[in-house]
């Protein structure tokens, strides 16, 4: 057993957010070295506080390759989680530190650490780094304690995954396998392409999908900028914005609008939200893209409101009519254009399969990425909270249209402001599921939830703990423990589509297993209820 742990913390780029979220990753830490200490380590911090920036995080990649540079390569790491974090600022320091890894969160849903874990852990996976990781609300429990007492005595940490099976292990029903293989031959033939405006968001490395990987299933990336982006958000008349923002409040849609440009939204801010929408289609139709991702929280956010808006109505099928700028014909009509929240690919790649399976089976094709934020036991099962930043389309919200409210985005993210598409999701059969990169390789899980409708009183108290702007789904997978999920999810961010009932999602699911392989994806089938037999 080691006698000294060193201990860093990765944080945002964000001052406010750093700032804000300090408190409590402070309070964290501080749990974190009892529990070392109460097992014999001493724990010497990698990297001092920064008073005059009222925080402790490393906040930059440029600073976390100055701490790195003073840590001995051969000692035991943890790094520690309570606040969202930008994985690149310590991820280089990672690949050439020697000695074991563990990443620790706190449960909980406030900033949110999970995620920040998630990220990093997903990311570490994709550059061969290996780790270990633990999480736990107050650090006293059993799965903490032993899993830590473990890392320190051996290195690793050995999680509970055996709800997690290789696709090639299951009988796939002939249908699924032939419009699997179908539906993959044609990308392959006839090609997708991706537009990403500015690649690499918030530290994600675990987002980003190599192009020689990703060109072997027939998807390219158009790179765009979010320049032009914004210069042809300034080219959009004001008319065409509020013919927009009339449109959604004829659909129900509500604005939560206030009178302080820094504090509430406004209604100037959702116009120029409406015209990021209008511009966006414009963009993605001028260079044939199939679907498209915004960068979202970087670049734009000093020029323009967030763009989570934008990113909802994209989802959806009834949605805004956007057209040429000549007027001659409506952009993308009756369908969605998939976007991909903060230009992850892996989840671009997914949604895009997604739609195809979905169109082709006749079901409503509307999809989204979420965070796995965080979850709770309700009324004797554990019930995830699925809720992402406001890129949820209406179709998946109790209500659709008149179910969707608009708040301001969190001042300590978003400086300018913008709506959220907020919504409490309806309930249904779903599939979930994650592409990410591991060992020079496309994977991919797959696997089946529930989403319920939980009291009132109970949402609403999820969203006090959470982010009460942003969209939330009540999920319970399938044959899946929270433990058990965390243990194996490598991303921050998990893909989810609605299906008409149980049978239904069997099929799909099916079928994207079958295109997912044909695509050279290496698919695992995670979990039960997924209506697939095991080979004999």
């Amino acid at each position: 057993m080691p006698k000294t742990v060193t201990l860093i913390a990765s944080g945002d780029l964000r001052l406010s957010a750093n700032q804000k979220c300090w408190p409590e990753q402070a309070k964290v830490e501080r749990a974190v070295v009892q529990a070392l200490e109460d097992e014999g380590c001493a724990v010497v911090r990698g990297h001092a506080d920064l008073p005059n920036k009222g925080h402790g995080f490393i906040d930059s990649q440029k600073h976390g390759r100055e701490v790195f540079r003073d840590i001995n390569p051969d000692s035991p790491l943890i790094i520690v989680f309570a606040a969202w974090q930008y994985s690149h600022h310590v991820l280089a320091g990672l690949t050439t530190h020697r000695g074991p890894i563990l990443t620790v969160a706190n449960w909980s849903g406030t900033w949110p650490g999970l995620v920040g874990m998630l990220n990093l852990n997903g990311s570490m996976t994709k550059a061969g780094i290996r780790y270990s990781t633990l999480w736990s609300e107050d650090f006293s429990d059993n799965l903490f304690r032993s899993g830590l007492r473990s890392w320190l005595e051996s290195g690793t940490v050995t999680h509970d995954t055996s709800h997690v099976r290789a696709a090639t292990e299951f009988n796939l029903p002939t249908e699924a396998v032939t419009l699997g293989r179908d539906l993959a031959a044609m990308l392959k033939r006839e090609k997708a392409i991706m537009g990403v405006f500015d690649e690499g968001c918030m530290g994600m490395f675990n987002a980003i999908i190599s192009d020689h990987l990703l060109n072997r299933t027939g998807v390219f990336k158009e790179r765009l900028s979010q320049s032009a982006l914004y210069y042809e958000t300034t080219q959009v008349s004001d008319e065409e914005a509020e013919a927009c923002l009339e449109w959604l409040k004829q659909r129900g849609m509500t604005f939560c609008f206030g009178p302080d440009e820094l504090e509430d939204l406004t209604e100037r801010q959702v116009l120029l939200q409406c015209k990021m929408y209008i511009a966006a289609v414009r963009m993605a139709d001028d260079f044939g893209c199939d679907l498209i991702g915004i960068q979202y929280q970087q670049g734009l956010k000093d020029l323009l409101p967030a763009s989570d808006l934008a990113e909802g109505l994209l989802n959806n099928t009834d949605r805004p009519p956007v057209f040429s700028r000549d007027r001659s014909r409506e952009l993308y009509a009756g369908e969605p254009l998939p976007h991909f929240n903060e230009v992850d690919e892996c989840a671009g790649l997914d949604a895009l399969v997604t739609n195809r399976i979905w169109r082709a089976l006749g079901y409503a094709p509307e999809t989204t990425l979420h965070d796995l934020r965080w979850g709770e036991i309700f009324d004797g099962q554990f019930v995830w909270v699925f809720e992402i930043s406001g890129a949820v389309p209406p179709e998946h919200f109790i209500g659709g249209y008149a179910g969707t409210s608009s708040e301001r985005q969190p001042q300590m993210y978003f400086r300018l402001g913008g709506g959220t598409m907020k919504g409490i999701s309806k309930p249904g059969e779903i599939v979930w599921s994650r592409v990410f990169v591991e060992k020079g390789f496309l994977k991919a899980d797959v696997g089946r939830a529930r989403v319920v409708e939980l009291p009132r009183a109970e949402t609403e108290r999820r969203w006090r703990l959470t982010t009460p702007q942003w969209p939330i789904m009540h999920a319970v997978t399938y044959g899946i423990s929270r433990d058990q999920m965390m243990a194996r999810h490598k991303a921050n961010h998990i893909q989810v589509a609605y299906a008409p009932d149980a049978e239904a999602a069997n099929r799909a699911l099916a079928t994207k297993v079958a295109m997912f392989q044909s695509m050279g994806i290496q698919t695992f089938v995670c979990g039960t209820d997924t209506g697939l037999t095991a080979n004999t």
